[in-house]
């Protein structure tokens, strides 16, 4: 069966939440949580996820809200903090480590720390149990996937075109999906622009898409009451869960 990732946005709009809408979405059909670490300066994401940023961030989001929802999902459901590096470096990358292998995070999905430096930290992962997700995008030769994904873990991230999350391009990924599958037997999921009308077409070569504006745009949704967020995006999560697995 092939697996649905759903990203949102850490605290917004509070930690309680956070927390109901997760395990909510687990019930509907998400596999794995991507938690996202709210960032002034998210590069990687489209409007939608930069205005959650910025509205968790203009309602006092800290590190230590992030903490407090993760020890109450990630015993629950596979969890990953999604986050910029910024976050990371200045809090330190040991003192992540050991709150997310504390609170049974699986992982850290950072898409500004390139490849080159992200293995200077393996060890470092590897010490407290956890996994740097790997990128790859519709540009990468075939050595360079190569070099990427042949330690990957936990699974592998392709991007479906260059650009920004939720823009909705679409690119001939083909070749692409056979060289990592040449390379490495890690799971490979696509993400950037998948959401219940475009799941399916994504979805073929792969063995599962992460889903984030999709999701974050009824998050942020202020005519909706909290019980219709969450009613409205694992209506989301069924639907595509279902979609891709026909």
């Amino acid at each position: 069966m092939k697996k649905l990732v759903g990203y949102i946005t850490a605290s917004y709009p509070n930690n309680s939440f956070t927390v109901d809408l997760a395990l909510n979405m687990k019930e509907a059909g998400v596999d794995i949580l991507e938690l996202g670490i709210p960032f002034s300066d998210p590069v990687a994401d489209g409007p939608v996820i930069e205005k959650a940023n910025l509205l968790a961030l203009q309602q006092g989001f800290k590190l230590n809200d992030l903490f407090d929802v993760s020890s109450q999902i990630a015993p629950q459901m596979d969890t990953l903090w999604m986050g910029y590096m910024n976050p990371f470096y200045h809090y330190g990358m040991e003192n992540f480590f050991t709150k997310a292998q504390e609170y049974g995070i699986k992982g850290a999905i950072i898409p500004d720390l390139p490849y080159e430096e992200a293995v200077a930290y393996q060890s470092l992962c590897n010490q407290y149990n956890q996994s740097l997700i790997s990128f790859v995008a519709p540009t990468h030769s075939e050595n360079r996937i190569k070099k990427v994904v042949t330690n990957a873990q936990e699974f592998i991230y392709m991007v479906a075109y260059a650009g920004i999350t939720g823009s909705g391009k679409s690119e001939d990924l083909s070749m692409v999906i056979e060289n990592v599958k040449k390379y490495s037997q890690t799971p490979l999921y696509i993400g950037f622009g998948v959401d219940e009308k475009t799941c399916q077409e994504k979805a073929k070569g792969v063995d599962g898409v992460i889903v984030g504006s999709a999701f974050v745009k009824h998050l942020i949704d202020d005519s909706l009451s909290n019980m219709e967020k969450i009613t409205k995006i694992c209506a989301i999560a069924k639907e595509i869960k279902a979609k891709i697995n026909e």
